[in-house]
C-alpha cells in the first residue's frame, strides 16, 4: 500500500504560478497516495494516517491558530514533515514552526542559474545527483546556518551566481529530527520548469521518502500547551 501524504499549498501571502505543476510533480513521484488541500481546517483533523505532511510553496499563516497543535504533536510523536521552497517563509508568527524548520528565509537575489555542490552521497535526496548540480532558481538566504544541528547533504556555491549572502556555508537543503519525527527542507521550487527536471523530482522523492514514516503515524496528540511546547501523547 502506498504511503499517504497530506500535501498543503495554502497561500495567504505570495502565490506561485508554479503550484499546479508542483502538485502534479508530487503526484507523479510514485509510491505515495497524495491528498492535496488548501483548507486550513485540514490540520484540525487527525493526521495519524499520513506518513508525512508536505508544505509546498505555502505563504503567510497556513493553519488556523486552533490547527497548530495537531501538526506539532504529529511530528513530535513520529510523523514526517517536508517543506519545499516558500515553506521557509511561512508562519513567522509561530515559534514552533521556526524550530521545526531549523532556519527561516530572509531574502533572495534574482532568479538565475547556479551550482549546488553535493557532499553527501548517502542521503536519498542527493545520492542520484551529479557531484555538481546545476539549478536555476531563487537562491534563498536564511537567518541561520543550521549545520551542526541538521544534516546538510549539499551546499550552494555562491561564486556561481550573483547576490548570495551566506558565504561558503549555504545549505539549499537539509534534514533533521524533531522529537520522534523527521523533517526535510529544500529551497528550490520557484518556477514550473524545475518540477519537470528529473533530478529535482528525484531530489523531492528522496527527501519525502526519508521524512515519511512507513505505514503512517499511529500516535495521537492530546494536548500541547503553547507556553511550554510540550506534547502529551497516547
Amino acid at each position: 500500500m502506498a504511503s499517504r501524504l497530506l500535501l498543503h499549498t495554502r497561500t495567504a501571502d505570495y502565490r506561485y504560478d508554479s503550484l499546479p505543476d508542483a502538485v502534479a510533480a508530487v503526484r507523479a513521484l510514485g509510491g505515495f497516495d497524495v491528498e492535496h488541500t488548501e483548507d486550513p481546517a485540514a490540520f484540525q483533523e487527525p493526521l495519524d494516517g499520513y506518513a508525512a505532511v508536505v508544505f509546498l510553496s505555502t505563504s503567510g499563516e497556513v493553519p488556523t491558530p486552533a490547527g497548530r497543535e495537531r501538526p506539532a504533536g504529529y511530528v513530535e510523536a513520529g510523523g514526517g514533515f517536508v517543506g519545499v521552497h516558500a515553506a521557509a517563509c511561512t508562519e513567522y508568527g509561530w515559534p514552533y514552526y521556526g524550530e521545526l524548520l531549523g532556519a527561516r528565509f530572509t531574502r533572495h537575489p534574482e532568479y538565475q542559474p547556479g551550482l549546488v555542490v553535493v557532499g553527501d552521497r548517502e542521503h536519498p535526496a542527493t545520492r542520484h545527483l551529479p557531484a555538481v548540480w546545476r539549478v536555476t532558481d531563487e537562491w534563498y538566504d536564511f537567518d541561520a546556518r543550521p549545520r551542526g544541528r541538521v544534516r546538510v547533504p549539499a551546499s550552494a556555491d555562491e561564486s556561481s551566481y550573483r547576490g548570495g549572502g551566506m558565504g561558503e556555508d549555504h545549505p539549499p537543503a537539509w534534514c533533521r529530527r524533531q522529537g520522534r519525527g523527521r523533517v526535510f527542507c529544500t529551497a528550490p521550487g520557484h518556477a514550473a520548469q524545475v518540477y519537470g527536471d528529473p533530478d529535482f523530482r528525484a531530489h523531492l522523492r528522496g527527501g519525502i521518502g526519508w521524512a515519511a514514516r512507513p505505514g503512517g503515524h499511529r500516535r495521537q496528540l492530546i494536548s500541547m500547551p503553547s507556553s511550554t511546547g510540550k506534547v502529551t501523547l497516547r
